[in-house]
């Protein structure tokens, strides 16, 4: 399998996502002031992750491989980027259930939602009450 190569978007470029957000995760809204982290394979988009200014903390939010690329790992190669050059202590996730393993994985650890910080419990609480099955998650990869 070619070698993916990652890039962080130019905020101007947010057209391009839109696109591959409506192709492959409709519901998504992405916006210029995310930092959005974009895999490429053979100069393809294949997968996504944007991550949210939320007060001092940041949330992964939006992760999104291309349907014919699932299931190759590249997921996990953009997660493993995004801890190696992006992430710290101060970024959260809110996975869907079925997802909690996969974000482990990306050294992502399950916390209580009473230990979110406020901004974040409030978003979380939300979320959770339009029916949405999130796990707060929380990236400490020295604990790993």
């Amino acid at each position: 399998m070619p070698t993916l190569q990652f890039e962080t978007l130019d905020p101007i470029k947010i057209p391009l996502i839109k696109r591959f957000y409506k192709q492959h995760y409709p519901g998504a809204k992405p916006k210029s002031d995310e930092l959005t982290i974009v895999a490429y394979k053979e100069s393809s988009m294949v997968a996504l992750v944007r991550f949210r200014e939320i007060g001092k903390y940041r949330l992964l939010t939006g992760m999104v491989v291309a349907e014919q690329c699932r299931n190759l790992r590249i997921g996990k190669e953009l997660l493993a980027y995004c801890a190696q050059h992006i992430l710290g202590p101060h970024d959260y996730c809110f996975a869907y259930g079925h997802l909690e393993h996969f974000y482990q994985q990306g050294y992502f650890v399950t916390i209580d939602e009473n230990a979110l910080p406020s901004d974040l419990k409030s978003l979380y609480q939300r979320y959770t009450q339009h029916g949405k099955n999130l796990i707060p998650m929380h990236f400490m990869q020295d604990e790993m």
